[in-house]
């Protein structure tokens, strides 16, 4: 088995190993062990939603290459918003520059300008 199909439920589940989750797929578990499994199935429908998925896969080369294309699908995603919230973030820092010179500026002017005016 590919590490990424035993990694399925890795951060997300205490109740089964995934380990656990691909042998009840491969039918390699016995009687109570399954019923166990099945039980789980029946209170976590995650985990249920997942094993239904992963049973429509007859072939595990193809599920490990959707895996990997899911996987690539899903850092480029990840990278195509990061980049751009930080587009937007280096948008905004202009403005926060200029409103805060005007602002000191301002503060600046009427100082001055009450300064004079208290001061012939």
């Amino acid at each position: 088995m590919s590490d990424d199909l035993l990694n399925i439920l890795s951060n997300n589940n205490e109740d089964i190993d995934s380990q656990k989750l691909m042998d009840y797929l491969n039918d390699k578990l016995s009687e109570e062990e399954k019923h166990e499994v099945e039980k789980t199935l029946v209170d976590s429908e995650l985990i249920n939603d997942a094993v239904e998925g992963l049973e429509k896969f007859k072939d595990k080369t193809e599920l490990s290459s959707f895996v990997d294309q899911l996987n690539q699908k899903l850092k480029k995603q990840i990278e195509k918003k990061k980049t751009k919230k930080q587009k937007s973030r280096l948008r905004d820092l202009p403005w926060l520059y200029f409103s805060i010179v005007l602002v000191i500026l301002i503060i600046l002017v009427g100082f001055i300008v009450i300064w004079k005016h208290l001061n012939p």
